[in-house]
């Protein structure tokens, strides 16, 4: 018998991930190989979170087996640390069964944390809590000279507008420990053995068109209405989930800050930067295999992995 295998479909957002595992999985079933799908977007995870994160409607998932979406609620922290043994356990019992896992999705740190041997910091609720009241007597300026001062590598980074990344970078150093910050490790060690990382590919110029595209139709869709609704579930009392691109602007529509207009516009520029981010982290896997979108899932299963060096 075969040994399970691990799947991972990754690249920029609109790319048309979402169906090429779709298309995979059922490839897979139809020789088969139960096959199952585990999330790996950062933002799908939460519950009611549907539309901004173009999240795939239960009814639209052709019977497959879907894993680790709306496992949280939007005020409950989702953080990568609490992601990967999660995601492991899931691929495990996929593979328990004799199936392949298929990893979908463009959060890339979220993608690494299972793809390769990541391993992270203990965590100091007393650091933790010292260094938030920091920031809210002081401001996060003083913490951000700080890590710079400490760790310079670090953060260059770390977004210098996420608290949370830069207190957790803080609560590292002072473990003695060196930060993880946001990298892939040097030389990578795949987890599981029989792994295929495949990463969707569309051209610049047509992949900006459709992101805005898909800006504008989140927001005709009802992406405002969606965010008033978490708002009154807890949204702006989680650490992650109010700053998702496309809900922060929203939030700022409702509150007045911005017009439809400029929500639309910011969310669109800040997606098309997103995606830039994506493509540049995803390029340095070694084992990754570039497929134009949309793919083909049978060709793919019948074409043999590209060893790495030879991408």
């Amino acid at each position: 018998m075969t040994e399970p295998r691990l799947w991972a479909i990754v690249g920029a957002t609109g790319t048309g991930k979402s169906d090429l595992a779709l298309d995979l999985a059922e490839a897979l079933r139809a020789r088969g190989n139960p096959a199952e799908i585990v999330n790996a977007d950062a933002m799908q995870l939460y519950r009611g979170m549907d539309i901004g994160t173009a999240k795939l409607p239960v009814a639209e998932r052709r019977d497959i087996p879907h894993h680790l979406f709306d496992v949280r609620e939007v005020h409950e922290d989702a953080a990568v640390a609490w992601y990967q043994p999660a995601a492991r356990a899931a691929i495990q019992r996929i593979h328990d069964n004799g199936g392949d896992a298929i990893l979908v999705g463009g959060s890339g740190l979220y993608v690494s944390s299972v793809v390769y041997e990541f391993h992270f910091p203990p965590r100091d609720a007393e650091i933790r809590a010292r260094l938030e009241q920091e920031i809210e007597t002081e401001g996060l300026a003083g913490l951000l000279e700080r890590l710079h001062r400490l760790d310079p590598e670090a953060a260059a980074k770390v977004d210098p507008r996420n608290s949370r990344r830069v207190i957790r970078a803080l609560e590292i150093l002072e473990q003695g420990s060196n930060t993880h910050g946001a990298a892939l490790p040097a030389q990578p060690v795949p987890w599981h053995p029989h792994t295929r990382i495949v990463g969707l590919h569309v051209d610049r110029a047509a992949l900006v068109t459709r992101l805005d595209a898909r800006v504008e139709q989140m927001w005709e869709a009802g992406l405002v209405d969606e965010v008033a609704d978490l708002r009154a579930h807890g949204l702006e009392k989680g650490t992650t989930a109010p700053r998702a691109i496309g809900y922060a602007q929203a939030l700022g529509q409702l509150d007045g800050a911005l017009t439809t207009a400029e929500a639309i516009a910011q969310t669109q520029a800040l997606t098309r930067r997103y995606a830039r981010r994506q493509v540049s982290w995803f390029k340095r896997y070694p084992e990754l295999e570039w497929w134009d979108a949309p793919g083909n899932a049978e060709a793919l299963l019948d074409s043999p992995p590209v060893a790495p060096g030879d991408v």
